[in-house]
């Protein structure tokens, strides 16, 4: 087994402060990633109040990969952070699919077939 490295959690605020309790779910909640694929460097996590309500932006660091981007917005602050980790779960699941099966994949059904 190779060693480790810590997961960095970064959570910053835009626009507005943020309570010390909001950064902590924040970052609970994206620490939750980490058991849909093992090979995040870091995630970002931005905390945004605008006129229309509350703002999350997570970006996941992937380990020699492009960086998955979600973000949400919402009335409530929880719901905004709660619905962006649903999203990048989501990638996360298919991102670790293609990955790992490239080679049998089969046909692809929205391509015709020859006959």
């Amino acid at each position: 087994m190779g060693r480790r490295c810590p997961l960095q959690i970064e959570v910053a605020a835009r626009h507005a402060s943020v309570a010390d309790d909001m950064k902590v779910y924040a970052e609970k909640k994206a620490q939750r990633l980490l058991k849909f694929y093992d090979k995040i460097q870091s995630i970002r996590v931005v905390l945004d109040k605008g006129g229309d309500g509350f703002r999350c932006e997570m970006i996941v660091d992937l380990e020699h990969m492009h960086d998955l981007v979600a973000h949400t917005a919402g009335d409530e602050m929880n719901a905004a952070i709660d619905a962006t980790v649903d999203r990048l779960e989501r990638q996360l699941i298919e991102h670790k699919d293609r990955t790992r099966n490239r080679k049998g994949r089969g046909p692809n059904p929205h391509q015709p077939t020859r006959t």
